[in-house]
């Protein structure tokens, strides 16, 4: 190893653990996006932030055991993202398929939440095994919005009819219109509302995500931080009252990780907006997602 080598390194590595490429089992990827934003601009800032928290909180999982250190991540940069929404779907597309046809898990950091339609897509076939779990305020199931029909708003409705994943369910569910309720009746997508979260025990929505989910071969989770209750993630594009805390939102996000999880998202957050609350609590949440798929798919 040269000194080169021995003492330089990039300053901003998702958790500062870097393993390369071929012996990576976790590909993480920035995806700068934020085009489509309709309140709060600037989640094309999060990737930044979320790798700069990464390297100032603790590695240590005490809800899996796990250590951020001993996991076998890459960190390959930032999506060379595109202002046409449809053209960085597209790359987003051909990005993941080299993730995933060489046996990896991607891991994204948005970024807005346009981008997991790219994603989804990335995994071709493979999309119409899996269920999608998406962890957000909104349903984000519009036909159209401000003159867009691919945006951060439209989006689930684009998966459901141009990925037609295996199924949908929305979980902190707590702003939406009448046409979006009317598609997701129409289109069998299931969502748990903030309400029934915090009256019912978080240890019974979970009971009740893994009995829907069973079913089915691969799941992927999305997780748009606008969940949280803005007292938790202040800086979300989309901030919405009455959210869940950052605890039941790794309680039932933790819960789903087992060994048919191929991959997720974390997504929505414009740091420039609070002091690094928002961009630490997504750190965390993918610190231990991680740590908890790690866990899941060891074998025992």
């Amino acid at each position: 190893m040269s000194n080169l080598e021995l003492f330089t390194s990039q300053s901003n590595v998702f958790s500062g653990f870097q393993k390369p490429f071929e012996q990576a089992k976790y590909v993480v990827f920035g995806v700068p996006f934020d085009v489509t934003s309709t309140y709060r601009t600037g989640a094309r800032f999060m990737p930044a932030a979320v790798r700069q928290a990464s390297l100032n909180i603790e590695t240590y999982s005490f809800r899996s055991g796990g250590d951020i250190e001993e996991l076998p991540l890459h960190d390959a940069g930032d999506l060379h993202v595109s202002t046409d929404p449809k053209k960085t779907v597209d790359m987003l597309k051909l990005v993941v398929e080299d993730i995933v046809s060489a046996g990896k898990t991607p891991v994204a950091i948005g970024g807005e939440h346009t981008i997991t339609l790219g994603i989804m897509k990335g995994f071709g076939a493979k999309a119409k095994k899996t269920a999608i779990v998406s962890f957000d305020a909104h349903l984000d199931l519009r036909k159209e919005f401000m003159g867009l029909t691919l945006s951060h708003t439209t989006f689930m409705q684009l998966v459901n009819e141009e990925v037609k994943p295996a199924k949908i369910i929305e979980v902190g569910t707590r702003s939406v219109c009448k046409d979006e309720l009317k598609y997701a009746k129409k289109a069998g997508i299931e969502f748990f509302s903030t309400q029934q979260i915090k009256n019912e025990d978080t240890k019974k929505i979970i009971e009740q995500l893994k009995q829907k989910l069973e079913p089915y071969e691969n799941v992927y989770l999305s997780v748009d931080m606008d969940i949280l209750d803005p007292a938790f993630a202040p800086a979300v594009q989309n901030p919405e009252a009455d959210g869940v805390s950052t605890g039941d939102l790794l309680d039932i996000s933790c819960a789903l990780c087992d060994n048919r999880v191929v991959g997720f998202d974390v997504l929505e957050i414009a740091p420039l907006y609070d002091q690094g609350i928002s961009a630490i609590s997504a750190a965390k949440v993918m610190f231990e997602m991680l740590c908890q798929i790690e866990k899941a798919q060891k074998p025992h």
